[in-house]
């Protein structure tokens, strides 16, 4: 009886063995680049919140984030390209913006300027350099899992929400831009132009961005697919 036992036994670790290996044969993004990512938010996450406060964590770059770690951890086909649709214009014109200040001393979008800021700690800027690198992090990733046709469906849901609590509460930060371009705006009324966000930016940002992303990486049929 107890020989029939051990058998079993080892007969099901070897089963649970040979599903690991396969799933980490299966894998599409690296164990290494989902621990970097990790480390770093861990990093980031306490000293953006010790620096700026509670309402940084609203926006959608820093919503990102987070999401980004999950989608890179469940390799998630929605998330990682919600994401992408979500952020791939904004943190491009911020990265064009950043290096051409860099190089130019001009800033010819904006959004950057904090970063030369010699008021704000070193290390707050220097992890703010991530803005850099989610725009390839991205495209490489959906190009990795396929793109989701759901994506603009969530990044639209998530401006519906996190706009509207932008605009009502700590507006004096504009977060998101909640309250106007860069600054708060008084051309139009502000129910009138919080309404313009909500419609125009999923359609001339979201679903165009999914478009394209349907172009650069078709949605797979499995998530074992080869590359």
């Amino acid at each position: 009886m107890r020989s029939g036992i051990a058998a079993s036994l080892d007969e099901c670790d070897l089963l649970s063995y040979n599903a690991r290996t396969k799933n980490a044969g299966n894998s599409r993004i690296p164990l290494a680049l989902k621990i970097l990512w990790t480390t770093w938010l861990l990093v980031w996450a306490p000293v953006y919140w010790k620096h700026y406060g509670a309402q940084n964590f609203l926006f959608f770059c820093d919503i990102g984030n987070v999401l980004i770690a999950i989608g890179l951890w469940r390799e998630s086909r929605l998330i990682l390209s919600w994401q992408a649709v979500s952020l791939l214009v904004f943190q491009s014109l911020y990265a064009i913006d950043l290096i051409g200040a860099f190089v130019s001393g001009q800033h010819a979008i904006g959004g950057t300027e904090y970063m030369f800021d010699p008021k704000i700690p070193p290390l707050v800027r220097v992890l703010g350099l991530y803005h850099l690198a989610v725009p390839p992090l991205l495209l490489w990733a959906v190009r990795r899992v396929g793109c989701d046709p759901a994506a603009w469906k969530w990044a639209t849901l998530e401006a519906w929400i996190v706009v509207p609590i932008n605009f009502f509460w700590r507006p004096q930060f504009n977060v998101n831009w909640a309250r106007g371009l860069g600054h708060e705006q008084h051309l139009l009324p502000a129910w009138l132009y919080l309404l313009g966000y909500l419609v125009v930016v999923p359609m001339a940002v979201y679903w165009p961005t999914q478009l394209a992303l349907r172009r650069w990486a078709p949605a797979r049929n499995s998530p074992a697919a080869p590359a």
